[in-house]
């Protein structure tokens, strides 16, 4: 095994004991951190000490005015850094605060990342990139301020690259931060009529929000007449009902705070700093909204211009590890699952493709409770939403994808469909999706991190199916579900085992005589084939079912070993050849597996699918999970994902001796391994 690499805390100790400070031999400062393109200028690497005098992580506290934006155009992460600013109980995970320039400063620097499911912790030195002595990237406005820099230069290393950062949706960073689940609102599509519901009912859930105004021809971070700023990601800063008293009484207001990254260029419009709406509200409410009458990049808007101005909302909803009630006690119920799409085996396409979509991975969704009625609000009732049942969401996430840009390797395509079912147990095949229309879906089919959605349907129990657009993409990817209520999560899948076939019917009298003159025939030409000693080796059975099967084999031929396999099978007495009882047995078993295999090459082309081959193995005796079956398509599949005759045969042949070894060593109580753990171990002996 290799070895695990040291700790933050083991390599500060090290580099204290010897006095010197730390370069990180994974993240050096070369170009290529910087850049897996061509650098545009000659950048020069410093460490804070070098840039000016007493550096610090933290100048008064963390703020979200702290962070100011570079050259590298991520202002979809500082978008996500402002929001964590805000909280300083997430903002402390991933930026632990025993770390200082002062006492025990050793160069090193540790973070911590949520990255699939678990928390990564990312160690790099304080080298940053300058250019004629000034941060490139990231930056504080106060100039020996360096947390923000130094947690981009985490963020870059974590993903390759500071390059691999540019361009992004702001809900990535904020679940790498936090380990939460996102959703995006499209404000010019249909914008639920319930969003502004969402926002405040997410915000009192402590999740993280993000908003942005699409580019539409625009100049990119050109200014609107309005003061925002286009194709820029802006924080959500907090999500009000206030009461206004006007000329024309009393009413409520939905008011939204928004954080500029930049630190300035504010809206203009209604609930600005400055504007006559503020003088409806009382001195003492307007402290405690936190209005701030300066050009800070902080500033409230009217709910109803905000849907008008902004094109995209993000919201980042945390997980309950991470939630700690500040702003309400109520926390999501959380189901994580993983997965993977494999070429030729689970990799089925969406349901354009019906011959292959229900090979895909299926999860079960247990919606066990429907949501309180305080979780509705009859004045923003939505007519396209159940008036009963459970809330929840489903966020499919692929993995590293960003990690493999400098690869050429891009986001794949991907969504989900979710359907109802009841008493089935395993898989649901292909019949039932050709049958049965889906009950939800995701909105489209995208070449994002991730795709997610929000859905209400009954209490009931459902199948969660993932998917590429086309077939045939591999890919690892995450499953995660969460609902305001009970819920349970769980991968839909075989139990690795055998299969009870139909037993043949005792032959008539007139058959058994048949059968008996068949095997006087067949002993004869043993014994023909073999001479006097009756057995016969793997060379000589090569021959003979060459010979024997050569319509089948479509110009193809057994091999050596897999006949040595056939032998070893089928050799009770272990000496290496079949004598003719042990023949017999085996010529069974091969004309079984033949008629099994004829009856999936429908073309009779030599070969079929190896989709199918969970399906023909079941025909077989044998039923396997999705690890196993994985494992025997990369074992057995051409690079076509084809199995020919064969590979079947000697696929069965292989699994009708795992199993055998595997009942023979547990009735003997020499079974260490579960039987699942046993075939994947030996599968490639």
């Amino acid at each position: 095994m290799p070895r695990s690499k040291p700790t933050y805390d083991q390599l500060r100790k090290q580099l204290l004991q010897k006095n010197a400070l730390f370069e990180d031999p994974d993240f050096p400062a070369v170009n290529q951190s910087l850049f897996f393109s061509t650098p545009p200028k000659p950048f020069e690497w410093k460490r804070p000490s070098e840039l000016c005098d007493n550096p610090q992580m933290f100048v008064g506290g963390a703020s979200r005015f702290d962070i100011a934006q570079g050259e590298l155009g991520d202002c979809w992460f500082l978008a996500a850094l402002a929001a964590l600013a805000l909280d300083e109980h997430l903002l402390f995970k991933v930026v632990p605060p025993d770390q200082s320039f002062s006492q025990g400063y050793a160069g090193i620097f540790k973070f911590m990342f949520w990255q699939y499911g678990e928390w990564k912790e990312i160690v790099v030195d304080d080298r940053l990139p300058t250019y004629q002595g000034r941060l490139v990237f990231v930056h504080s406005t106060d100039k020996n301020e360096f947390w923000s820099a130094l947690l981009e230069k985490a963020y870059a290393k974590l993903h390759g690259s500071y390059e691999s950062l540019k361009g992004g949706n702001t809900i990535e960073a904020m679940e790498d931060f936090t380990g939460g689940i996102s959703e995006s609102f499209n404000l010019r599509d249909k914008t639920p009529k319930n969003l502004f519901r969402v926002l405040l009912k997410a915000y009192e859930r402590d999740a993280q929000i993000g908003s942005s105004i699409d580019q539409a021809g625009r100049g990119m971070e050109a200014v609107t007449n309005s003061g925002l700023v286009v194709g820029h990601a802006y924080t959500m800063t907090d999500v009000k009902k206030v009461n206004v008293s006007t000329q024309s009484g009393k009413q409520k207001v939905r008011l939204i705070r928004l954080r500029n990254p930049w630190g300035q260029k504010e809206w203009n419009g209604r609930w600005s700093d400055k504007s006559n709406e503020w003088k409806y509200i009382n001195q003492k409410e307007r402290d405690e909204l936190g209005l701030v009458l300066s050009d800070d990049g902080e500033f409230w808007m009217q709910y109803e211009d905000f849907i008008q101005e902004f094109t995209r909302v993000d919201v980042c909803n945390l997980s309950p590890a991470s939630m700690r009630g500040t702003r309400g006690n109520k926390k999501w119920i959380e189901n994580i699952q993983q997965g993977r799409w494999q070429k030729g085996a689970s990799a089925g396409g969406c349901r354009n493709f019906p011959d292959t979509f229900w090979i895909n991975p299926q999860f079960a969704l247990g919606l066990e409770e429907e949501d309180d009625p305080e979780d509705d609000d009859e004045e923003e009732d939505d007519p396209s939403i159940p008036k009963t049942g459970g809330t929840f969401m489903v966020a499919l996430m692929q993995k590293n994808r960003r990690k493999q840009r400098k690869m050429g390797i891009d986001n794949l395509t991907i969504g989900f469909a979710i359907y109802e079912f009841k008493d089935q147990v395993g898989q649901l095949e292909k019949n039932y999706f050709l049958y049965n229309a889906s009950k939800a879906r995701s909105h489209t089919f995208v070449n994002t991190r991730e795709i997610s959605g929000r859905y209400k349907l009954p209490v009931g129990r459902y199948c969660v199916v993932p998917s590429t657009f086309e077939p045939n993409q591999e890919g690892d990817f995450l499953l995660r579900i969460y609902s305001l209520k009970q819920s349970s999560a769980g991968q839909l899948d075989e139990q690795t085992g055998t299969v009870d076939l139909p037993r043949e019917p005792e032959p008539t009298p007139q058959q058994s005589a048949a059968i008996d003159s068949q095997n006087k025939r067949f002993e004869e030409f043993f014994k023909k084939l073999t001479g006097d000693d009756m057995e016969v080796d793997a060379w000589e059975l090569q021959e003979v079912l060459n010979a024997a099967m050569k319509k089948e084999l479509h110009g193809g031929s057994f091999s050596v070993e897999s006949c040595k396999s056939m032998v070893a099978l089928s050799d009770t007495d272990r000496n290496g050849k079949l004598g003719f009882e042990e023949f017999v047995d085996l010529w069974r078993d091969l004309v079984r597996w033949r008629n099994v295999f004829k009856k999936f090459d429908k073309d009779n082309s030599g070969s079929f699918s190896t989709h199918e081959l969970r399906a023909a193995m079941r025909s077989v005796g044998y039923k396997m999970n999705s690890q196993v079956f994985g494992a025997i398509v990369l074992r057995y599949g051409d690079r076509n994902n084809q199995i020919s005759y064969d590979s079947f045969i000697a696929c069965a042949i292989k699994l009708k001796n795992m199993f055998d070894t595997f009942m023979e060593n547990k009735q003997g109580n020499n079974a260490s391994l579960s039987l699942n753990d046993f075939l994947m171990v030996n599968m490639y002996s």
